[in-house]
């Protein structure tokens, strides 16, 4: 069976042959909450937060923390007692921001199809800043906010043109061909523009080049590229206050090398401090992502002549990481992993979809059915990517804090698949 994938922190490990959360059993939270269960650790959510915040210390950072990754309530609330802004890129993200208790003096607004009741909903809110992705965005920014006798705090969001080593292509945003940021080209010309438009507080720079990348290189080109630009703009008379690297710093998922937020600091920091510039950063997957495992049940194992697949009682729906971007998670079995025999299979759900899987071709020692299954690394982008597709309610999230574990989403129910239909 494949290593277990632990935290710095050790905070997914065996207790004889059992695997616990902190100090629960995994294997009675299954049998307490049933499953599919995502299981959360709020000591590993609150230390890589620190580790993050602490890095980056020398550059009063704002670390506003990606919602998108994971916008559970209790896990917002933690983050907030922790100090943290938000990174939100929809309406909806910002009514759970502030709802989990997030100032909104620390929250910026990314996206790049911001509507207009979004953007009047921030602008009410009083939020830090609008990275801004068009000239017609902020032109309604303008109108908007002179109707509401407010000014909009805006960074324009730059597409730097880098090419960054993602594991997918669908997670490289700071190249000329995606559709985030402006082109280098329009930059200074729409930054003009925003100083002569009324409603309008010119404030930051942004830029955002992708999500799980493990190497400091890109981000180091990124600041440079913005920092020319910061230049060219305190020429022309546009002082800036914060300049925002967006996020998409990458974890570990099956023991790859992956730079550490100290390693970040160290290149990123030296470049930054003395410039008289507040630093933003848009950490989510860093952050969230180690601290939570997808408990699973097994239906059965079925033999098809070449190929063994475990079926579970989870699948596409709940995490949908592997299918869509071949994203890859460790799986383990909850109990003793020593009796079955070791097998290669496919651990796939109950999805009516070739596609519906947890990992192919994974050495396991065989389970049986009941069994639980423990799928690591899926903090981010786990629920928050969860459908109901098939008609299969969402399952319930758990945050663990020692020896307590404390429900923050109960599991849906069928009354909740048609909750707002009508006949």
């Amino acid at each position: 069976m494949g290593a277990l994938v632990l935290s710095s922190q050790q905070i997914f490990h065996r207790v004889g042959q059992e695997l616990y959360c902190e100090g629960v059993s995994l294997a009675e939270l299954g049998a307490e909450f049933g499953t599919p269960l995502y299981v959360y650790s709020r000591r590993s959510i609150v230390e890589r937060y620190r580790e993050f915040n602490s890095a980056f210390e020398a550059a009063d950072p704002l670390i506003a923390y990606s919602v998108k990754a994971n916008g559970s309530l209790g896990i917002l609330a933690t983050l907030a007692g922790e100090g943290a802004g938000a990174d939100i890129v929809s309406g909806g993200e910002l009514f759970r921001a502030l709802r989990g208790g997030i100032a909104p003096e620390r929250i910026v607004f990314s996206g790049v199809g911001k509507t207009e009741p979004e953007l009047r909903a921030a602008l009410e809110a009083g939020i830090y800043g609008f990275n801004v992705e068009s000239e017609s965005e902020l032109r309604l920014l303008s109108r908007l906010a002179e109707g509401l006798g407010v000014r909009a705090p805006v960074a324009i969001r730059v597409n730097p043109d880098i090419e960054t080593p993602t594991p997918h292509e669908y997670t490289r945003t700071g190249h000329r061909t995606s559709k985030f940021g402006v082109p280098n080209e329009l930059v200074l010309p729409l930054y003009e523009e925003a100083r002569r438009l009324p409603g309008i507080e010119v404030r930051g720079i942004a830029a955002h080049i992708g999500s799980q990348i493990g190497e400091v290189e890109p981000y180091r080109l990124s600041l440079l590229h913005l920092l020319e630009l910061v230049t060219e703009l305190s020429e022309r008379g546009i002082e800036l206050e914060y300049l925002d690297i967006g996020g998409g710093y990458g974890i570990s998922y099956g023991g790859e090398e992956v730079a550490s937020a100290a390693e970040f600091a160290e290149v990123i920091l030296p470049l930054i401090v003395g410039r008289g510039l507040r630093l933003v950063l848009e950490p989510g997957r860093y952050i969230v992502g180690p601290s939570g495992a997808l408990l699973t049940s097994v239906v059965t194992v079925k033999e098809m002549g070449e190929k063994t697949f475990v079926i579970t009682d989870t699948g596409m729906n709940d995490l949908l990481r592997p299918s869509l971007y071949d994203g890859y998670h460790e799986v383990v079995l909850v109990g003793d992993a020593t009796g079955g025999r070791e097998a290669r299979v496919d651990i796939v759900g109950p999805v009516c979809e070739t596609g519906d899987f947890l990992a192919l071709d994974r050495e396991l020692a065989l389970p049986g059915e009941g069994d639980l299954i423990a799928v690591m690394t899926v903090g981010a982008y786990g629920f928050s990517m969860a459908s109901q597709y098939n008609a299969r309610p969402r399952p319930a999230e758990v945050l663990v804090d020692g020896r307590d574990a404390r429900l923050i989403r109960r599991r849906e129910t069928y009354e909740d698949l048609i909750r707002g239909e009508t006949i």
